[in-house]
């Protein structure tokens, strides 16, 4: 096995000073049915594929993201010219992720909240992939928030999962990224939205411990505190940035290298002006409320699907190099990176990346 540093190291590699992630985890089928945005070109599984390939011949992706999340079919998948997909993929200088979910189930007696389905031969499935040079895998959990919901058990049993597969992947040298998730649809306000979160980001570090897993070795995904969708009062970017960092200072371990926030259904410019308001007031120390100050002891970035895939599927053109999809995806890219060092302006939108 690796040393525990090395792990760690990868694992701040992730999420680097103006880096993220892009949650690229989205099936053909996917892009097709329009789950990133509508195209006009990514209409059958075939050129859906193709646009799959457009996004590793990307040029530059490695200034502002670290690493890409895939389903396992990439790595099996190759470009129109022959070339491996997860070769093309280690050229632009970027980490391969995986994540092995194949499903949902409802939990046991409910009719409403599930618990995701993979854990059936993982093991061997880790111990390939990290032989095909994968070097962390993603995990994903979902809580949703509506009257009597969630419940404490669907919260422990899930969050048992994710301590569970962490575990394995450490077994495996890969670096887990652990994610909780609170989804932000609904009518709940976003203090009801903050007590669902600490509750499941509770519940997500105590299995943690229980399995053993070093938190100097894991990247945490979770939801920023926001307005539920279907919320009346949306709360704006400087109480988002406020809220989610005074939850996650009440139970996240300072030993997390960092957290790659997902954009949970946000619109792009949302998502990134939320994460630059974060890094803003982490970096500023400021006041909250009376609670005290609010600096960040880990590194506040991104791993985002859609509020990064959607602008290059969108402006797509078909082509699988050269395109007007690579420009846009370079241009999400770079905003969230900047994002991450609090250095964003909407102003800067509208700029041309090239």
């Amino acid at each position: 096995m690796t040393t525990e540093s090395t792990l760690a190291a990868t694992a701040n590699r992730m999420v680097a000073p103006g880096k993220g992630i892009f949650a690229a985890d989205v099936p053909l089928k996917g892009l097709v049915r329009g789950w990133w945005g509508e195209s006009t070109h990514a209409s059958t599984e075939d050129t859906a594929a193709d646009f799959q390939e457009m996004i590793c011949r990307t040029p530059g992706l490695a200034e502002h993201l670290s690493s890409i999340i895939v389903f396992p079919d990439v790595l099996d998948r190759q470009a129109g010219d022959g070339t491996p997909l997860v070769e093309l993929i280690a050229e632009r200088g970027l980490l391969l992720g995986v994540t092995p979910t194949t499903g949902w189930q409802f939990l046991g007696g409910s009719e409403h909240e599930y618990v995701p389905r993979g854990l059936d031969g993982l093991a061997k499935r880790l111990e390939a992939w990290r032989e095909r040079g994968v070097a962390f895998i993603k995990w994903r959990v979902a809580a949703r928030v509506r009257p009597g919901l969630p419940t404490e058990r669907a919260l422990v049993t899930n969050a048992r999962s994710v301590a569970e597969v962490a575990a394995l992947a450490h077994q495996f040298d890969l670096v887990p990224i652990v994610e909780p998730e609170v989804e932000m649809k609904g009518e709940h306000t976003i203090d009801r939205q903050f007590e669902v979160t600490e509750r499941f980001l509770h519940r997500t570090f105590e299995a943690l411990y229980e399995h053993g897993v070093a938190p100097e070795e894991i990247v945490l995904k979770t939801n920023m505190v926001v307005s539920g969708s279907d919320c009346p009062e949306q709360a704006g970017a400087d109480k988002v940035a406020r809220e989610t960092l005074r939850c996650l200072r009440r139970v996240v371990p300072p030993a997390l290298p960092g957290i790659g926030f997902l954009s949970g259904g946000q619109s792009d410019l949302d998502a990134t002006a939320h994460l630059d308001a974060m890094n803003r007031l982490a970096a500023s120390g400021g006041p909250a409320d009376g609670a005290g100050r609010l600096h960040a002891p880990w590194a506040l970035s991104f791993s985002f699907g859609r509020a990064v895939g959607r602008a290059p599927v969108e402006a797509w053109d078909g082509r699988t190099d050269e395109s007007s999809g690579q420009t846009a995806l370079r241009h999400r890219a770079r905003m969230n990176g900047l994002a991450t060092l609090g250095e964003w302006s909407a102003e800067m939108e509208n700029g041309n990346d090239d």
